[in-house]
C-alpha cells in the first residue's frame, strides 16, 4: 500500500491511477471525503487529513511501503511562505514519527536555488525541511508543466493571439506532461533506495512559446501568434489582493527567462517523458472548436 496526498490534483491523481492500474494498494489523502468518492469506488483507501495536520498525516502515513508528499499549490503565498513553511512543518513532523520505508517528494526545475524563484522558493524551503529526515527520500523536479499551457486554448481561438510572460519568444524551458510525472513517480516509489535522490523529470523535449503558438495554430486550424507582455505590465496583471505576491509570480518568470531556473544537472538522475505538447492539448482544442 501506497500512501498519496493531494490525490484530487493532477499529479496526485496520476500517480494513483499509475499504481491501481498495476494492482497496487492506494492510500488515497483528502481533505475532503466527498471529493474523493471515485477513488472509493475504484478500490482505494481513503484517509482524512489536511495538509497542515501532523497528527492526521502521521496516521495516514503510518503501515505504508512509501509515501507521496507534495505541496498545495499556493499561487499568491504570503511573501514569507507562511503557508508553505506550516505545511513542510507539518510533513515532517508525521513523516519523522510514522517513519515509512521512503518517501517522493514533488518539487520543481530550479528549487536547488536558495534566491531569484519567486514562487518556487516553497519548494526549496520544502526540500531544505524534508532533507535532514533520516529515511529514504526522492525529490522530483519537475519541468513547467504542459497542462499550463491550457489556459491559452480560448485566446488562441478566439483571437488567434496568445499572450506570453515566457520570453523571448523563441526560448524553448522544458515542459512535462502530469501523466509523466505520475507514471514516473509510481515506478519511484517501489524501487529501493539509501539517502536523497533528486531526479529531473522533464518531457521529449523542450518548448518555447513560439512552438506553443504553431502547434495551437495546427490543432485549431487557424493562424495563431505568441505575443509578449510587456515586463512593466506583469505585476499589474499579477495582482491578487496579498501583498507581495504579483512581485513573487513576476520573479518566477524573470528566473525562466534569464535561465537561472532550470535543471541542476551534476549528480542528479534525469528522467525523459514520452507525452508531447499536442497530446495534451488536442482534446481541449477539440472542444474549443465545438464551443
Amino acid at each position: 500500500m501506497y500512501a498519496v496526498l493531494g490525490v484530487t490534483g493532477q499529479v496526485g491523481g496520476a500517480i494513483a491511477r499509475e499504481l491501481l492500474a498495476q494492482g497496487k494498494g492506494v492510500r488515497a489523502i483528502v481533505r475532503n471525503a466527498a471529493k474523493a468518492a471515485a477513488w472509493v469506488e475504484q478500490g482505494a483507501e481513503l484517509a482524512i487529513a489536511d495538509s497542515q495536520d501532523a497528527v492526521a498525516l502521521r496516521e495516514a502515513f503510518t503501515g505504508v511501503e512509501g509515501v507521496y508528499v507534495m505541496l498545495p499549490p499556493y499561487f499568491a503565498p504570503s511573501p514569507d511562505f507562511a503557508e508553505a513553511r506550516s505545511v513542510a512543518s507539518a510533513l515532517r513532523e508525521a513523516i519523522e514519527v510514522a517513519a515509512p520505508p521512503k518517501v517522493v517528494c514533488l518539487s520543481s526545475v530550479g528549487a536547488q536555488h536558495v534566491s531569484g524563484l519567486g514562487i518556487i522558493g516553497q519548494l526549496h524551503l520544502l526540500e531544505r525541511e524534508l532533507s535532514s529526515l533520516p529515511i529514504p527520500i526522492a525529490f522530483i523536479r519537475a519541468g513547467w508543466f504542459m497542462e499550463n499551457t491550457l489556459w491559452d486554448v480560448p485566446a488562441a481561438r478566439d483571437t488567434g493571439e496568445i499572450l506570453s510572460y515566457l520570453q523571448p519568444l523563441d526560448r524553448a524551458i522544458p515542459m512535462v506532461a502530469t501523466a509523466d510525472i505520475g507514471h514516473a513517480i509510481a515506478g519511484i516509489l517501489q524501487e529501493t533506495w539509501q539517502g536523497r535522490r533528486i531526479i529531473e523529470i522533464e518531457g521529449p523535449r523542450s518548448y518555447a512559446p513560439n512552438d506553443l503558438a504553431a502547434i495551437l495554430g495546427s490543432l485549431l486550424d487557424k493562424p495563431v501568434q505568441a505575443v509578449a507582455v510587456p515586463r512593466e505590465q506583469w505585476n499589474g496583471n499579477f495582482e491578487s489582493g496579498v501583498p507581495g505576491a504579483a512581485a513573487l509570480r513576476s520573479e518566477m518568470l524573470d528566473g525562466f527567462n534569464s535561465g537561472w531556473i532550470d535543471f541542476e544537472g551534476g549528480t542528479a538522475e534525469h528522467v525523459r517523458g514520452e507525452t508531447q505538447l499536442e497530446v495534451v492539448l488536442a482534446p481541449h482544442t477539440v472542444e474549443a472548436g465545438r464551443s
